[in-house]
């Protein structure tokens, strides 16, 4: 970033820790960006004229009489249609072989939309994943996260989701991912034809970790380009939420803040929620829906990231592996979209609620039935079919590398129902047995 002739150049640092510097100016804004010594900063704290900056890459080697210059503005992107097709790092800047982007200059991490502004969700956004669309069914402007363990393929998830969702634009935010992840991405969207609606803002573990609070900032703020200049459905993809924390946790230790719970910063909630809540479904036609990843250390849903997560968005998406099939699948007892129940049957097929229902009913029966195995009981022949049951619907419904349409996956779903169970077993209403459940498959 340039400087110009006639910013004010200060040479009198108060302070340096690992990650920040504190010096004496006036005329400072909040979040206004810097240079320290040549390195990109930016202000977090203002207390009577002494300002403590974040320096991006580290404080290492920076000399107490440094030049410092402040620019002026928050952190900014260059916003247009150019940016679509495009992989960008933290500040904006391409890291593709692509020109810079010719577009107006937009100070990221604004304010959320005003709620008068705002449509209650209603459009179904669709991902082809069953476990997804079929259970968990999303609408567009809803905030949801996928909770996952570190070691499952929630990077390939989300790729997915990318190449397979219904929106006008996808834009993927990652923060702290490997260069084999950023690769994955990147070749994955170009060979499979889909790069030019898809956007991308990378922070690799090669770059310093505090880079990684810009980068959801930056995604969030081409979506509300595309969302509200351009009426278009939006899919915002965040991915690692739990680094994205874990680099506000440096900067809080090392502006020598009390730490709250799990040595999280105190400001963890609103920190969340002031980019959850970009979220928004616009009354013209435009919206912006969040799928962010959290990956959970041993499985600790308690821990403060992901429990505070959990008071701001509509629901979770739960990824565990399936035994049985050996497949990673969207675990149906875990997950859950809270706003759902606003389009499944409406703008879906009139048997969609039932048929979600009697399926996860009889995938619980046949948990209830493995545990009788467990414990020595003898199974029924309606526990045996439910175990059946619950092997083909987990295989056929539930595992993420299956990419089908809605209606085919409720078809699906009866043609299991069909197989297993009589309609009483089932207990899904006659009309809709008659209209949507007729098929030639003989019941074990």
């Amino acid at each position: 970033m340039k400087t110009t002739a006639f910013q004010k150049i200060h040479t009198k640092i108060d302070q340096i820790t690992k990650a920040t510097c504190s010096l004496y100016a006036s005329g400072v804004g909040n979040e206004e960006m810097a240079m320290v010594n040549n390195r990109l900063a930016q202000v977090v704290k203002i207390e009577n004229n002494l300002v403590t900056l974040q320096v991006f890459s580290g404080t290492e080697g920076i000399p107490t009489n440094a030049e410092v210059v402040f620019l002026g503005h928050a952190p900014q992107l260059a916003v247009s249609d150019e940016l679509a097709g495009r992989f960008f790092n933290a500040y904006g800047a391409p890291i593709d072989v692509g020109p810079l982007v010719d577009g107006i200059m937009t100070e990221i991490g604004g304010p959320s939309v005003n709620p008068v502004r705002r449509k209650q969700p209603s459009e179904l956004i669709a991902t082809g994943i069953a476990g997804i669309d079929l259970n968990n069914t999303l609408v567009t402007g809803q905030k949801i996260p996928f909770f996952a363990d570190p070691d499952q393929p929630y990077n390939q998830v989300m790729a997915m989701v990318a190449l397979r969702a219904k929106a006008d634009k996808i834009i993927l935010g990652g923060m702290g991912i490997t260069n084999d992840d950023y690769l994955f991405f990147k070749n994955l969207f170009e060979n499979a034809g889909a790069i030019d609606r898809i956007i991308s803002f990378v922070n690799t573990t090669e770059d310093p970790p505090v880079e990684r609070l810009l980068v959801p900032d930056m995604a969030l703020t081409a979506a509300e380009y595309f969302a509200v200049e351009k009426n278009q459905n939006v899919l915002v993809l965040l991915t690692d939420m739990t680094l994205y924390a874990d680099a506000l946790s440096i900067v809080s230790n090392r502006m020598d803040q009390i730490p709250s719970k799990d040595s999280m910063p105190g400001s963890l909630y609103s920190d969340l929620a002031k980019l959850y809540e970009k979220a928004v479904q616009f009354p013209d036609g435009g919206s912006i829906t969040i799928i962010a990843v959290t990956t959970l250390s041993g499985g600790d849903i308690t821990h403060a990231i992901p429990d505070n997560t959990g008071y701001i968005t509509e629901g979770q998406l739960f990824l565990r592996k399936e035994t049985d099939i050996g497949k990673v699948i969207i675990d149906p007892f875990r997950s859950l979209s809270r706003l759902k129940q606003l389009v499944i049957g409406k703008k879906t097929r009139e048997d969609h609620p039932q048929v979600m229902n009697a399926a996860i009913r009889l995938y619980a029966d046949a948990a209830n039935a493995k545990t009788k195995i467990e414990n020595g009981f003898d199974l029924t022949d309606y526990d045996k079919r439910t175990i059946s049951f619950a092997k083909d619907y987990a295989n056929e419904l539930l595992a993420i590398d299956i990419n089908i349409e809605i209606n085919t996956m409720i078809d699906t779903a009866w043609k299991l129902f069909n197989k297993y169970f009589s309609n009483a077993e089932t207990g899904i209403k006659a009309n809709l047995v008659e209209k949507y459940g007729k098929t030639d498959e003989v019941k074990h």
